[in-house]
């Protein structure tokens, strides 16, 4: 490199970092212990054993929630996914939107109702009582091998119902689905 183009170089890093352009993109992630208001952030994680209400809060990117950890979550906006794996309870509600899906493995409880989610919902191998109720979802709604019981009612689904080695078998109805109902969810 000539030394005309090493200086035309070092300035435009002077002026980038005077006038705050970012060099790179980075998504920082929240920690959330306690609870968020009304506010933007970008992902956001529910670390082990700890609990976090979210109220009003927008997600730009994915809430995790993590073991033996809590999310109480109303009227909400993420623009990724809620993920949990082996989380104690999980709670999204009261007109909150999900524009990726929401999949909980391996947990206790949850309650999703009154959400629009554009992908999946999908409940996998949980030990507590899961509801799924007058949701709007964009594609599947799928209960596989969970032992608390389900209650799936009131939702509509642009995708399929699918429901598998739960017991006990899932009870609910009145589910308008596009796709089909399959195996224990023929019914609801």
């Amino acid at each position: 490199m000539n030394r005309a183009r090493i200086a035309a170089f070092v300035a435009t890093v002077a002026a980038s970092a005077l006038l705050g352009v970012p060099s790179s993109v980075h998504a920082e992630e929240t920690n959330c212990r306690g609870s968020i208001g009304s506010r933007t952030v970008d992902n956001l994680r529910v670390p082990q054993g700890a609990t976090c209400t979210l109220n009003g809060t927008r997600v730009e990117g994915t809430v995790k929630v993590e073991r033996n950890a809590t999310l109480y979550a109303f009227d909400i906006r993420v623009i990724g996914n809620v993920q949990a794996e082996e989380a104690a309870r999980v709670r999204v509600l009261a007109g909150s939107r999900v524009n990726g899906s929401i999949q909980l493995d391996d947990g206790g409880n949850a309650r999703i109702r009154n959400t629009r989610v554009g992908g999946s919902i999908q409940l996998n191998a949980n030990s507590g009582y899961l509801l799924v109720a007058r949701n709007d979802v964009g594609a599947d709604v799928q209960a596989f091998s969970n032992s608390g019981g389900v209650r799936i009612a009131r939702n509509v689904v642009d995708g399929n119902l699918q429901c598998k080695s739960n017991v006990p078998r899932p009870t609910g109805g009145n589910n308008v689905v596009q796709g089909n109902k399959e195996d224990q969810c023929r019914n609801l």
